[in-house]
């Protein structure tokens, strides 16, 4: 526990990079993934589950909570951490993202974004400085900018206008933050699939001087090689001695590439969302179990996990929940899959201490690549 926001480096392995972030309310060990926990809860999972399967940093959304419960009755009720029995650091998304997808109804100027809500059509207005006004009633530990996200592919014109507007948000932002010990304010590179975009915007955000720097704007349509080459060009401008997270990403084979090339953060909905249709992350690679191949099934997903999800429970049962459309099922399969994300952290964090990543790497692809065990 620290009483200040720092971040440790205590190891690289190529350009993979072993740290810790401090915080009051805990220590969080990167490379980190952190389960989406949207509106205070991460879909089908006990929060004791998620503490339970390695996570040490859960995130929030500005946009949702905003709108409900309402950033100022989370404050009355004692912070999101008291609300949703979550002690440790929680991570709160601007809300920038969500009121750009989800609103039916926006217009964008320089002040903010007023927007309807997704949920009752109701207007709302957000300006850099009052979603940084939420995010604190949130009570969260690490806040980030608003900012303006675009989708891939874009003009060159539209995506540079986003990214200068971010830009001049992000000052706002850290304005209105302040100084709040042992929190933090993360900026956010914009800049689409533009290489001297992503340096303009990375460069502007350096000169902030933050406390961690993340990376937006990608997994929204593009290819991965892109998503790759984006992150060759901007990381090296960032400090190295502050954390980088990369937002919104994302699958098993996303994440370790992305470690690859110093990226320290991570989240996504994707482990839970999948687990809810019948999708499950192993070792070997993703297993459908609506399939038929597993009516009749009664091998476990993976004997070797430490889930109980996955150890304990068989096939059979899964495949019959799932196609039953049992909650059950969703709950079973989102278990199996945050826990097997925080399993391939955990490989990739002891991968980089013995300075063996780039082999790890390769293990972990080439068995994902031997697919699921044969049927029976």
């Amino acid at each position: 526990m620290s009483e200040n926001f720092t971040f440790n480096l205590k190891a690289t392995s190529g350009k993979a990079r072993l740290g810790e972030i401090t915080m009051p309310r805990g220590t969080v060990r990167t490379p980190a993934f952190m389960p989406v926990g949207t509106v205070g809860t991460v879909k089908a999972m006990y929060l004791d589950q998620v503490k339970e399967g390695g996570a040490d940093i859960i995130l929030g959304n500005t946009y949702h909570l905003m709108l409900r419960p309402g950033p100022e009755r989370v404050a009355r009720l004692g912070g999101l951490h008291k609300l949703i029995r979550w002690p440790g650091p929680i991570l709160t998304d601007s809300g920038g993202f969500q009121v750009m997808s989800l609103s039916g109804l926006r217009k964008l100027d320089e002040q903010g974004v007023t927007f309807k809500s997704h949920i009752d059509g109701s207007l709302h207005h957000m300006s850099p400085e009052r979603s940084i006004e939420i995010q604190g009633l949130l009570d969260s530990d690490i806040q980030m900018q608003l900012d303006e996200c675009v989708s891939l592919p874009n003009e060159p014109r539209e995506i540079e206008r986003a990214m200068e507007l971010s830009l001049r948000w992000a000052e706002r932002c850290r304005v209105a933050f302040g100084n709040q010990p042992g929190k933090a304010m993360f900026g956010i590179v914009q800049g689409g699939d533009q290489p001297a975009l992503r340096i303009r915007s990375a460069e502007g955000l350096k000169q902030l001087d933050l406390k961690g720097y993340s990376i937006g704007g990608l997994a929204v349509g593009e290819p991965q090689a892109v998503m790759l080459d984006m992150l060759r060009i901007t990381l090296p401008v960032l400090p190295t001695e502050k954390p980088r997270y990369l937002m919104g990403v994302g699958t098993p084979d996303d994440m370790l590439k992305s470690v690859a090339e110093g990226i320290d953060m991570f989240d996504c909905v994707m482990p839970t969302r999948s687990g809810r249709h019948g999708l499950a992350f192993t070792r070997r690679g993703k297993v459908n179990i609506r399939n038929a191949r597993h009516a009749e099934d009664m091998r476990p997903l993976d004997e070797q996990s430490s889930c109980p999800a996955a150890r304990d429970y068989s096939r059979a049962y899964l495949h019959h929940l799932v196609r039953s459309n049992e909650a059950l099922g969703g709950m079973l399969l989102s278990w199996n899959n945050l826990s097997y994300y925080q399993e391939l952290m955990q490989g990739i964090r002891q991968a980089i201490a013995e300075d063996r990543f780039e082999d790890f790497k390769a293990e972990t692809i080439e068995m994902w690549a031997r697919g699921d065990i044969d049927p029976v």
